[in-house]
């Protein structure tokens, strides 16, 4: 079974692409040619995938942990709804989760 993600890349061009549930987004993302560097592996310790989730699915996700909270706050294109792609695990009730890829720092 795999669940479909909306991903706008840094150009602006929407993409649809499927996941595998219980990944993380990161490990998707990090994939794509276009998609995230993810330098640290998924540890939350560099902030390289940093993406912006659409606002209806905002709180949809759980709500960041402190760390990632900490990391976030250092960014300069840092908005409310941006998250690390490392700290969200994809679930079937995610199917149709949009996001966009926010700009390298």
């Amino acid at each position: 079974m795999s669940i479909r993600l909306k991903v706008v890349d840094r150009n602006g061009d929407e993409h649809e692409i499927e996941a595998a549930p219980e990944t993380s987004l990161m490990e998707t993302l990090r994939e794509l040619d276009y998609g995230v560097a993810a330098i640290c592996g998924g540890m939350c310790s560099c902030a390289t995938c940093h993406v912006y989730i659409a606002p209806e699915w905002v709180d949809k996700l759980p709500a960041r942990q402190s760390d990632e909270g900490d990391l976030l706050a250092e960014l300069q294109f840092r908005q409310d709804n941006s998250r690390l792609s490392c700290q969200i695990q994809l679930k079937a009730e995610y199917d149709g989760l949009r996001l966009t890829l926010a700009p390298e720092e």
